[in-house]
């Protein structure tokens, strides 16, 4: 019969809850640990995508309780924002109401899973425990000079109404609902996170990330060094400034070119209501996806403004364009254009017939103009380029910088490609913004003792296209915390990645009523030793929670330079090749598979289908595959359990046990290094499961316990006794249930790290299998220390094996080491 999953959950379910085991103890005499996974949005259930993340975690969480730590794993609620807000006006509901319930519903699926949680620290960002905090360090970075205001077009969702970070729009469209992303001229609140730029490109402080998310960063942050040169508008007194990391090429620019969103296009277009030919064309280009844009890939187009810039270097009067490749974020948002020396800038010129200059030859001085089929991007020799000809390209650059600040012209400078962090969002169901709008003060800060800001209740979600909170008058309209007069609140609320970007250090002191967390408590638990969360989050939530940790770190609140000792990007779960989602009809509730056949079946199946860092496809039949080990595990141990009893009473002695007992030794001491490799250094449970999978194999080779002696019910008895240690990880329930069975008084996480010893790890002999063009013909029993070419040569002259090359011609023999000799052969000619 089947195992009683669902009593022997619900047992230790309890058990576990009555001992309050997941608390973490703060200041405690074993060394901490730090485990987080990324929290969920409570916009319905929890799904697999949720349970694959989350049993990682908690093995993670069980193997170092074993190995001795006070371990902390956490759990609370991204509760704010768009996805709470959109599930509400789905359901006519209020996401006060819909969002409690959401959370309701998924605390019993965590506790239903039997993850070790620590519910004494939970926190839900929408709550105002939490989000009181969160103002508290909007003003604490208002005073410090790191949030501003200004008027600057937006990315814009019709569908959500609401303001998008560059980070959250994906070619063209909303991340979130997927609708077009136009663009918007609103006033909006931004964090100088480009203060931080050199900072968050220095990752020599982390101590296990993956290259891949170091490297997305760092290509987000962008960094480039070069100068910036101002050139003269002609007729004018006006200068605009050029970033470029080529000055190189400075003496051949013979054009420029602004974007659509430049604050002198948009000057001109004023001057000039009726060139609607360059209106036209900035109307289109504002509202199409800015990374389109500056794809390589995208078309090149343009409009000549009729206005000229000179060239400071030697006077040349230079075209200036409005083109749609150049983007108002980069730089200082004006680009000079070398047509001979950029790809981009020889398609537009050849496209719209804008003269060329070469001033940089290569090597053989081969270059002409009326033969260049691309640009010339290489180093090699200054040409055209007055004082600096004929001097080497690359030693130019710094010559021709050097010389620009000598002449006031400009001056050597970094730039990134990093922008300052927009955090307004249009949306009633997020953390107010604390400040005050006074027509004679301007806008000021909310004094500290009247936060929280609290959000009104009073709003019906859905019912209006423009922000919710205009139409609650009583929360609207306040006095000025200065003057005293008629004021109104900042309507637009934070970006819930905000919220994000400072909750693993609320975990550290949840409840802490008089400041974010304890100092001393955040000093004790941080920085995270693990945590855990999708590469999808790379360029926004993992650079915010860096941003916003080197902020509290400069406060003097934490100690420490980054959030996150290690990371996992783990994969995710697919099906049918494609991401699960309700649209495809393609998803899996995890909260059946639990119902039918446990939470142990599906934390099994999820660790053992692929490395965590890796996507899962979904298989059913591998899911019965999980359910059938465990299944074979539990009727071993109860089927046996007199023997185990009994053979845990002695000690066995090596040279009394017989071939079939010495190899079932050896198996638990080689599954249990495997074991420790794969889960403590590796971090690859699927091999760890693999090999307990391997070992039980041999342990059911015995069939008849009652003929074994003393020594070999010793032995018998470990092979068994290490099973509920070696599956505790990832299969906790049934991994407690057994060694209880077996008389252990301890819970598992009590009980240590199974050990080996590297005495009972020398083989007397290894069975190798024999294969012919792919298909076993045999075994081969042979000496642990046999070299290959006698390998060869003995499976050779394995009867059944030579039987199967009668006729064939050998063409390559492999040997792998202590598993296989397999020989490939072919029918002679």
């Amino acid at each position: 019969m089947d195992y009683p999953f669902q009593d022997i959950e619900k047992k230790w379910q309890k058990i576990w809850q009555e001992r309050k085991i997941a608390k973490a103890k703060d200041f405690s005499d074993k060394p901490k640990y730090y485990v987080l996974s990324m929290f969920p949005y409570p916009s319905g259930v929890l799904h697999i995508g949720h349970a694959s993340n989350y049993s990682i975690g908690d093995a993670i969480t069980r193997l170092k309780m074993m190995e001795g730590y006070n371990v902390m794993q956490p759990m609370g609620y991204d509760s704010f924002g768009m996805p709470a807000e959109n599930y509400a006006i789905t359901h006519n509901s209020h996401p006060r109401i819909t969002t409690e319930a959401n959370i309701a519903n998924m605390r019993k699926q965590f506790d239903g899973m039997g993850f070790f949680l620590d519910w004494d620290r939970e926190v839900s960002t929408c709550r105002p425990d939490y989000y009181h905090w969160g103002q508290y360090i909007f003003k604490k970075m208002y005073e410090k000079g790191l949030v501003y205001r200004k008027k600057s077009y937006q990315n814009w969702c019709e569908q959500c109404n609401t303001v998008l970070a560059n980070e959250q729009v994906e070619e063209g469209s909303c991340w979130r609902c997927g609708s077009e992303v136009i663009q918007k001229e609103l006033e909006q609140w931004y964090f100088r996170i480009t203060d931080y730029a050199e900072e968050l490109l220095d990752f020599s402080k982390v101590i296990e990330w993956p290259e891949r998310v170091i490297t997305m960063q760092k290509n987000w942050i962008g960094k480039s060094e070069g100068a910036t040169i101002n050139f003269a508008l002609e007729h004018s007194e006006h200068k605009i400034p050029i970033f470029t990391t080529r000055p190189d090429t400075i003496y051949g620019v013979t054009f420029m070119a602004l974007p659509p969103e430049h604050p002198l296009v948009q000057q001109w277009l004023k001057e000039e209501s009726g060139n609607s030919k360059l209106a036209d064309f900035c109307k289109k280009v504002i509202n199409e996806d800015k990374m389109l844009r500056s794809s390589a890939e995208t078309v090149k187009e343009g409009v000549f403004t009729g206005r000229y810039c000179i060239n400071p270097l030697n006077g040349d009067q230079v075209q200036i364009w409005v083109t749609n490749y150049v983007l108002m974020d980069y730089g200082t948002g004006a680009v000079m254009a070398v047509p001979a020396h950029d790809q981009r800038d020889f398609d537009f010129a050849k496209k719209y017939g804008i003269p060329m200059k070469i001033v940089i030859q290569n090597r053989d001085r081969s270059l002409k103009i009326d033969e260049m089929q691309e640009a010339y991007v290489e180093p090699g020799l200054m040409q055209n380029s007055a004082k600096f000809d004929d001097l080497d390209s690359e030693t130019a650059k710094s010559e021709i910088i050097s010389w620009i600040e000598k002449q006031g012209w400009g001056k050597r400078s970094i730039t990134y490609r990093l922008r300052d962090w927009g955090i307004s969002r249009q949306r009633y169901w997020g953390n107010p913004i604390p400040m005050i709008h006074c027509p004679n003060c301007g806008i000021v800060p909310v004094p500290d003792e009247d936060l929280p800001v609290f959000l009104p209740e009073n709003v019906q979600v859905g019912k209006t296209t423009s922000n919710p909170l205009l139409s609650v008058p009583e929360w609207l309209n306040v006095k000025c915390p200065v003057c005293g007069g008629e004021a109104q609140r900042e309507t637009d609320t934070m970006d819930t990645f905000v919220d994000s970007s400072w909750y693993f250090a609320r975990y550290t002191d949840a409840h802490n009523l008089d400041q974010p967390f304890d100092p001393a408590k955040a000093d004790y638990w941080l920085p995270v030793d693990q945590y855990i969360g999708g590469i999808e989050h790379a360029c926004m939530h993992l650079l915010y929670a860096r941003f916003f940790y080197k902020f509290m770190r400069d406060l003097g609140w934490i100690k420490g330079d980054e959030p996150f000792a290690r990371l996992l990007t783990q994969g995710m779960v697919l099906k049918d090749g494609a991401k699960m989602s309700k649209s495809k009809g393609n998803t899996v509730d995890p909260q059946y598979i639990v119902d039918r056949f446990g939470a142990d079946t599906l934390r099994v199946y999820l660790l053992f289908a692929s490395p965590p860092e890796k996507d899962v496809e979904w298989n059913d039949e591998a899911l019965m595959g999980a359910f059938r080990f465990l299944n074979r595990v539990y009727r071993l141990i109860e089927g046996n359990l007199d023997a185990i009893k009994k053979g845990l009473q002695f000690e066995a002695e090596v040279e009394k046990l017989s071939p079939a007992l010495k190899e079932l030794l050896y198996s638990s001491h080689h599954c249990t290094r495997k074991w420790r490799e794969d889960c403590l250094t590796r971090m690859q449970y699927n091999t760890a499961i693999a090999a307990v999978m391997e070992h039980l194999n041999h342990v059911t080779a015995i069939k008849d316990t009652s003929a074994l002696s003393n020594d070999e019910l010793a032995v018998y008895a470990e092979a068994c006794g290490i099973i509920p240690q070696l599956l505790y990880p990832f299969a906790p329930h049934i991994a407690e249930e057994l060694w209880q069975m077996m008389g252990f008084e301890q819970l598992l996480h009590e009980s240590g790290l199974p050990s080996y010893e590297e005495k009972y790890l020398v083989q007397e002999s290894i069975t190798y299998v024999i294969q012919v063009n792919g298909k076993i013909r045999g075994k081969l029993e042979v000496a642990p220390d046999t070299d290959h070419e006698t390998l060869q040569s003995e499976a050779l002259k394995v009867e059944n094996v030579q039987r199967f090359l009668e006729g064939l011609e050998i063409k390559k023999v492999i040997v792998v080491p202590n598993k296989m000799v397999s020989i490939a052969a072919k029918a002679n000619k």
